[in-house]
């Protein structure tokens, strides 16, 4: 895909809505609070969004809204603008927490998990490209050599740089999901259809958009992401990021 000449996106929504149960916190705490490398996991997500060149933040509240907020208010990075949009239904799936967002944001926005570690290079490149009108972009990884990774994440399908299927089930598949999104403000309806079909997934909207043509992929090369889902997650990626600044 070409750069484009056009303005970059400058407006991020952040999913910060969810209680983590997976990571198993015994003092029932937001697992986007928890430290990673000396600092809450979501702090890193909106520094990273800041250092990619976002400058103001959707973030998506809902479990431990409070604290989360809180935790926002007081330690985001500087020159980056917090707005806040709660998602009462936050124990439903993420596509939910997106539609929070719905009638904030431009036509055109990135769209980030508040869990996930990523390099900033990569979401400050997918946010200069130039895709065609009404269609959206999600950053894929096509290194299918770690097994353990293959099978907790999200599977993609493409076809050069379209999107033709997504899921954690597909059985046919050449890429993963990142988890980093430019959007197009037409997810808002895909998701829309995807839950009055039943299906409260991201994915599902993604799918939506996937089935009509309107779904592009940015591969990220060699960069670093990391999914924080359990404690095991996190002692990973320390000790990756470890090894590398010991290096």
């Amino acid at each position: 895909m070409p750069t484009s000449s056009v303005t970059p996106v400058a407006e991020a929504v952040v999913l910060a809505a969810g209680n983590g149960d997976r990571f198993n916190d015994p003092q029932q705490r937001s697992k986007l609070l928890h430290n990673v490398q000396g600092r809450p996991l979501l702090l890193r997500t909106l520094t990273a969004a800041r250092d990619a060149g976002l400058i103001t933040a959707h973030v998506i509240l809902g479990y431990a809204a409070r604290d989360v907020r809180d935790a926002c208010e007081h330690g985001a990075p500087p020159g980056m603008r917090l707005v806040f949009h709660v998602n009462e239904q936050w124990y439903l799936e993420n596509g939910v927490s997106v539609l929070a967002a719905r009638g904030a944001v431009p036509d055109r926005f990135a769209l980030v998990m508040g869990d996930h570690v990523f390099d900033p290079v990569v979401l400050a490149r997918m946010r200069r490209l130039s895709v065609p009108d009404g269609d959206s972009l999600l950053a894929i990884d096509r290194r299918l050599d770690d097994r353990a990774l293959v099978d907790e994440a999200t599977k993609v399908l493409t076809r050069g740089d379209r999107i033709l299927a997504i899921g954690k089930e597909l059985r046919e598949f050449d890429a993963l999901d990142t988890g980093l999104f430019i959007c197009h403000a037409s997810v808002f309806d895909a998701l829309g259809h995807a839950q009055r079909a039943g299906d409260t997934t991201l994915s599902g909207g993604i799918r939506h958009l996937a089935a009509n043509g309107r779904m592009r992929a940015m591969t990220i090369g060699d960069a670093r992401w990391f999914d924080i889902d359990t404690r095991a997650d996190l002692e990973a990626f320390e000790a990756v990021a470890m090894r590398e600044r010991v290096a």
